[in-house]
């Protein structure tokens, strides 16, 4: 089970990026890694598909390590650290820093 899921808000701490706050958009957990909305943005050449149209530049996320991010906790803001807990029966996950569930 991974720590960070679509949807939560992460920190860049390292590579070229570092420091950016964004969204997660996909999460691909057998590599390991994930896609943050306007992180690690690469341009990818696309060929025409018919004859009479023209080829594109797009700009698409590549995904990064999950090591390279920390999650932004919903409480105080700041970066954190994730771990697990046990509660009424569920395995849920809370923040290191304020020790509150993350939903």
């Amino acid at each position: 089970m991974l720590k960070i899921k679509k949807g939560d808000k992460v920190e860049v701490i390292t590579g070229k990026d570092k420091g950016k706050q964004s969204e997660v958009i996909a999460v691909f957990p057998i590599l390991e890694k994930i896609s943050v909305k306007g992180v690690n943005v690469v341009t990818k050449h696309v060929k025409p598909k018919q004859s009479g149209m023209k080829g594109e530049r797009i700009k698409i996320e590549s995904p990064i390590h999950i090591s390279n991010v920390m999650l932004i906790c919903p409480e105080t803001k700041k970066k954190t650290r994730v771990g697990f807990a046990v509660k009424n029966g569920d395995k849920v996950r809370i923040s290191k820093k304020s020790k509150k569930e993350i939903s």
